[in-house]
């Protein structure tokens, strides 16, 4: 009997510790969806895509979920918004969730998990190398793979449907290895490599240790104890080597190297150089050389590639859409011409395709913040330690800051006839000092990548492509065909030849003057060269010696006419 009273007494115990976060909201005067014991609200999101569509209609612009045991703030008003992830980003809203951060691995070290004084250290850092000057520099590279990518595309079948993502992908790698380290891994073109193969088994992370940790929190206090990570060691170790080696040539190397990893081995700090907590303003440490060379691997390889392959997939959907933006860029780039990042970055129609694609399908689906410190926003207490989560989704599909939100139109960003785009209601790349440090980087990756491919290529959707209308995606929804645009019977070829022929129809008159006078020198001297050439004063003997000059021959014009 008294065993079974304990047993009865663990599982109560258990029971209630699986349920006792759950007042939180309740305390705080939040509303938000019932959860369960040990898993709290995730069920829903197993249940629908569209979980965070449905709390937003039911509960407003504020509710509360759980992660777990974990609560989380869901906000959507951007009035709020701007207080959190601008005004009190330095003193409050600083750090992102570190939800299981030891599970990562030497990624723990990365830029987007590291906190507070550290997070500004390594940012003012790494900062540099994403100004216009060093944009500029790598530009040649970039331009360099996306033309390699489309040679390699024209060795393919045509009319064959295409995985996008694996297409995309080898290209990316390519840039960001040689913008970051200046190798050619040369993925491209054998896209089944040692550092291609490695990266996806780096990519392959296990997901059930957080749904342990989600369920049984002290389960990471464990895992920290073993040194368990979810990633592949075997391919840490690997990247760890490769790059130590990257950085080794870089020292040996006497020619200085105008690739990120240059800028981080010039600001290297020793550990020693941090005391007693004490950040220094600038500088990195060897571990965290490392830990953002992956994090700069990871966000070219695999968001970059998916941000693309959203892109073409859209433009697949909306040809009308995509046949614009074939005008524009053929008027801007004709066939065969080079590509200058002046005109790249002023090519504002592919500017507002990208914007659109990651209206509708944000890479990031979501955005966490930590709070630090107890603060009251719009007359909401929010305690310390909360978590707080901006669903992206949300605000870029809500109709009071979008006309006809699901539909795909570029033109809604147009500087001179878009909507009047609320600016805390668009954040694809996050928004204040704890945004995407590389975003000005990966957009012209993708902008010049797709002026090379639809310049002589047109995406189509195929009996493989997924037409979902939500905003989530898997790889396997972007199989599209990719073909020539000379395969392509359409009115695009005449349109723009007649947008070439008005762009320089004020300089044809001036152009067709020059061409006569020319034409009118040129024979008025030849008439004269033959005139009073010996052979041309014989023929005048010759006609005046057989012929009556008054009634055949008279004037010399008559006999240059003659002649």
């Amino acid at each position: 009997m008294l065993i079974l009273l304990n047993l009865l007494f663990c599982v109560f115990l258990l029971c209630r510790y699986g349920i006792w976060p759950f007042t939180f909201f309740t305390k705080m005067g939040v509303d938000g969806p019932r959860p369960f014991p040990f898993v709290g609200t995730m069920p829903y999101y197993i249940r629908s895509l569209n979980f965070s569509f449905e709390c937003s209609k039911k509960y407003g612009d504020v509710w509360g979920q759980f992660e777990g045991r974990s609560p989380l703030l869901m906000v959507t008003d951007p009035d709020m918004l701007k207080v959190i992830l601008v005004k009190e980003c330095y003193s409050t809203f600083t750090n992102r969730s570190t939800f299981a951060k030891e599970l990562f691995g030497p990624l723990k070290d990365g830029l987007t998990l590291v906190e507070d004084d550290r997070w500004k250290r390594i940012r003012s850092t790494i900062s540099p190398s994403f100004t216009s000057g060093r944009l500029r520099q790598v530009f040649p590279i970039v331009e360099r793979y996306a033309d390699r990518l489309v040679k390699t595309l024209d060795t393919e079948k045509p009319d064959q449907s295409v995985d996008v993502k694996k297409f995309v992908s080898p290209y990316c790698l390519d840039v960001i290895t040689s913008a970051s380290f200046s190798i050619d891994s040369d993925t491209t073109v054998n896209p089944d490599g040692p550092l291609s193969v490695q990266l996806r088994n780096l990519l392959k992370m296990k997901i059930w240790p957080f749904f342990v940790i989600i369920a049984l929190p002290i389960a990471q206090y464990f895992f920290r104890l073993i040194g368990f990570s979810i990633v592949n060691k075997a391919s840490v170790d690997y990247f760890q080597n490769l790059l130590k080696s990257f950085k080794h040539d870089h020292k040996e190397d006497k020619s200085r190297h105008s690739d990120f990893l240059q800028l981080m081995i010039d600001s290297e700090i020793n550990e020693s150089d941090i005391k007693d907590g004490v950040e220094p303003s600038k500088g990195l440490t060897e571990p965290e050389i490392l830990s953002q060379a992956l994090i700069f691997i990871f966000g070219g390889y695999d968001i970059t590639s998916a941000t693309l392959s959203y892109i073409l997939y859209n433009l697949a959907l909306n040809p009308d859409a995509q046949q614009t933006l074939q005008q524009k860029i053929d008027v801007h780039f004709p066939k065969h011409s080079p590509v200058s990042y002046e005109d790249l970055v002023n090519l504002e129609y592919l500017d507002n395709v990208i914007s659109e694609s990651m209206r509708l399908l944000p890479t990031a689906p979501r955005i966490d913040r930590m709070c630090k410190k107890t603060i009251q926003i719009n007359g909401l207490t929010i305690p310390e330690g909360t978590a707080v989560g901006v669903p992206l989704t949300n605000l870029h599909r809500d109709p009071r800051f979008w006309t006809s939100p699901e539909l795909f139109k570029p033109e809604r960003f147009s500087k001179d006839h878009g909507e009047d785009i609320h600016p805390y209601a668009y954040m694809p790349f996050g928004l204040g000092p704890r945004n995407c440090v590389g975003m000005r980087f990966a957009v012209m990756v993708m902008k010049m990548v797709l002026v090379r491919l639809l310049r002589d290529h047109c995406v189509e959707t195929c009996k493989d492509t997924v037409v979902r209308h939500t905003s989530f995606l898997t790889d396997a929804d972007t199989w599209l065909i990719v073909e020539t645009r000379s395969h392509h019977v359409s009115n695009c070829f005449n349109i723009n030849l007649l947008l070439i022929w008005i762009k320089y129809l004020p300089y044809l008159d001036m152009l067709h003057f020059f061409l006569s006078f020319f034409l009118s020198s040129f024979r008025y001297l030849w008439s004269l060269i033959r005139f009073f050439s010996p052979r041309s004063r014989s023929s005048l003997r010759l006609v005046e010696g057989n012929c009556n000059p008054p009634s055949t021959i008279k004037s010399a014009q008559q006999f240059y006419l003659l002649s």
